[in-house]
């Protein structure tokens, strides 16, 4: 199965679950289940950042800032540059953003108790206009 979106479109989501395997997807949402992986990802949403100013901005030791940068690094979340003695680390790609993005919207949507009726009826803000418009999934 390609990466290609017309793949997608001829699939249902449990198709397309069933192909790439529950246990690699499964591995990614466990490693959004962490604070501070959350803090950690949404840190380099922001751009790139070394090591020590990354533990800085998200309050971890430098150690524990890279065990799990290590893990998000394995899963293959972030990745990591080395510039003279320092690893740069950035996020993977945009989908690792949307992710994190449809999470926090999810949140959001059930702290404010809206439905997806509700939320069509407001107007759309600019941040919206990036995301895609997801569907309930077919069961």
């Amino acid at each position: 199965m390609g990466h290609r979106a017309e793949d997608r479109s001829t699939a249902t989501p449990r198709e397309r679950l069933d192909a790439v395997g529950t246990s690699d997807v499964a591995a990614t949402l466990q490693a959004l289940a962490t604070p501070s992986r959350l803090r950690i990802l949404a840190r380099l949403q922001e751009g790139p950042c070394a090591v020590g100013d990354l533990a800085e901005a998200v309050s971890m030791e430098p150690s524990a800032c890279s065990h799990q940068l290590r893990l998000l690094r394995n899963l293959g979340l972030v990745t990591g540059e080395r510039r003279g003695r320092s690893i740069v680390y950035a996020l993977y790609d945009h989908h690792v953003a949307e992710l994190l993005d449809q999470a926090l919207y999810h949140v959001e949507h059930l702290r404010l108790g809206l439905t997806d009726a509700a939320d069509e009826q407001r107007s759309p803000s600019p941040r919206s206009a990036f995301l895609p418009k997801l569907t309930p999934p077919q069961i």
